[in-house]
């Protein structure tokens, strides 16, 4: 039942890379000139947490093209390798993430790896950005070749210069720079076996910092500082930082930028209808009889919920509540917004579901293009098909069985579904929440709430179903829903919560 998001160890970006540094790139100082290839990535999806918008370093190796880390692409709501964004930009060629320079909107992204890969992007964490229109900043050349221990680095970038995201002051607009050098990669203990280069001071004092990611290691070729590394993500504390090795992956970006090998784009998984909630996943959906002017209900797990979970045997009813909900469109971007207001009902007891009621009716939501989802009055059974709709795609799922009962720490939950272990059916961390849909493609008739994570019998994130003599069974990796039957007979006129309505069979609080 934990609910983490899927890109918390990947979203390096916007993690602290060590200590709170002094200044955004650690040791170092306010640039005095601007370097002409050297911009701040801006996208707009995920919002940034800084006024600037800044959410990464970039280097421009072609009028058209610039380089980044994978991870700062990633930044797309399905965690697609290849494909077209929104509201992406980047500022090339100025001192300051606010004006100056040059910009333009990014049109594709080509990521080397991601962090479905096997093994994950560590040594191949590098992107490449195609520009709607070019740029006339001077390109910078990547390295001949890996620069040995010892040799001489210039780092820079915007990172921020302390932990709270809520401090204005914590997000530096000017470029800051330092001198520093490459070390032995055994320095930087987190390191994987080959691609990376571990870059700063031996004690951490000099190095880049939370937001300096795709940022530069610049190393001499001549009278040139060249492209060596791109910031990539942490090492130990007090130790310097992984970066990206790009002398190894020239002949993807060469082909990528001649147009002699460009990858295709992926198929983006249809995620319509589908809402991020901070670790777990929600829809909107209208029980039978609701009218268009009603206010809408937004259905999760009970373990979603902010605050305090339910407690065993009870439930949460009709509290306060201040929550952004986005709906996303068909590609994960945002549909329409709306703000939960109230929490209507929540329970961990006979089954995890939460109601949150938004500020919007169902009226004008589908003005607003957003996907409504039926919520239905019939219990899933034993066969059916059902489709688990995630924030990073669609699973296709089979009930294999439901449960009697299924126990989980102190939690206990009647009627569970259990998926049968089709391939496509595996449900990760942060899908608690998600919405089982019927065959039809509009009908949520369960959402996704837990899975066996270590093969421990009744414990949290362990759940062991029941039998009606006592005796338990757990299986590592079996995953569960949640039916969601009982839900409408507890809904009155205006989608009132009733829970003494006949055939209400919801825990009372």
């Amino acid at each position: 039942m934990r609910s983490t998001t899927l890109l918390a160890a990947t979203a390096l970006a916007f993690s602290v890379l060590g200590a709170t540094p002094a200044l955004a790139v650690v040791g170092g100082t306010g640039s005095t000139a601007a370097y002409p290839f050297a911009g701040s990535f801006q996208p707009s999806y995920p919002e940034p947490p800084r006024p600037d918008g800044h959410g990464c370093g970039v280097q421009v190796l072609a009028p058209r093209w610039v380089l980044t880390a994978s991870h700062c692409a990633g930044k797309n709501p399905t965690n697609a390798r290849t494909g077209v964004p929104r509201g992406w930009k980047v500022r090339v060629g100025s001192l300051d993430t606010t004006s100056g320079g040059e910009v333009a909107e990014v049109d594709h992204y080509y990521r080397l790896a991601t962090s479905r890969d096997e093994g994950g992007f560590w040594g191949r964490d590098v992107a490449l950005l195609h520009l709607r229109t070019p740029v006339r900043a001077e390109p910078v050349r990547i390295a001949s070749t890996t620069p040995a221990d010892g040799t001489p680095a210039r780092i820079l970038g915007w990172g921020m210069t302390c932990e709270d995201s809520t401090n204005p002051d914590c997000f530096p607009t000017r470029l800051h720079e330092a001198d520093t050098a490459v070390q032995p990669i055994s320095t930087c203990t987190a390191a994987a076996p080959v691609g990376e280069l571990c870059v700063g001071s031996r004690d951490g004092r000099v190095g880049a910092r939370n937001m300096d990611s795709g940022g530069p290691a610049l190393v001499r070729e001549g009278d040139d500082r060249v492209l060596a590394g791109v910031v990539s993500g942490p090492s130990g504390d007090g130790e310097p930082v992984l970066y990206t090795d790009v002398t190894r992956h020239t002949d993807w970006i060469d082909g990528i930028i001649s147009g002699t090998d460009v990858p295709p784009d992926d198929v983006i998984p249809d995620v319509e209808g589908s809402v991020g909630l901070d670790g777990c996943v929600g829809s909107v959906v209208r029980p039978p009889g609701a009218a268009a002017w009603d206010g809408a209900l937004l259905l999760t797990n009970g373990h979603c919920v902010q605050g305090d979970r339910p407690a065993p045997g009870s439930a949460l009813v009709d509290l306060p509540a201040a929550r952004e909900v986005s709906i996303a469109d068909a590609q994960g971007y945002p549909r329409a917004t709306a703000r939960a207001t109230r929490l209507v009902y929540a329970t961990m007891t006979g089954t995890d579901v939460a109601l949150y009621r938004l500020d919007k009716s169902y009226a004008r939501l589908a003005a607003e293009g957003a996907k409504v989802f039926r919520l239905t009055s019939g219990p899933v059974r034993a066969g059916d098909p059902l489709t688990l709709v995630h924030a990073s795609g669609r699973s296709t799922c089979t009930a294999e069985a439901v449960v009697d009962r299924l126990r989980e720490g102190a939690h206990e939950m009647a009627g569970s579904i259990r998926y049968a272990t089709d391939a496509d059916c595996a449900p990760s961390q942060g899908w608690s929440g998600s919405p089982l849909l019927a065959a039809d493609g509009v009908t949520v008739v369960g959402v996704h709430n837990t899975h066996n994570t270590a093969g421990e019998v009744c414990t949290d994130d362990n759940p062991c179903e029941v039998a009606p003599d006592g005796t338990t069974t757990a299986v590592r990796g079996r995953a569960y829903g949640q039916q969601v039957d009982r839900i409408a007979p507890c809904l009155g006129r205006g989608t009132r919560l009733d829970l003494h309505r006949p055939h209400c069979a919801l825990t009372k609080p």
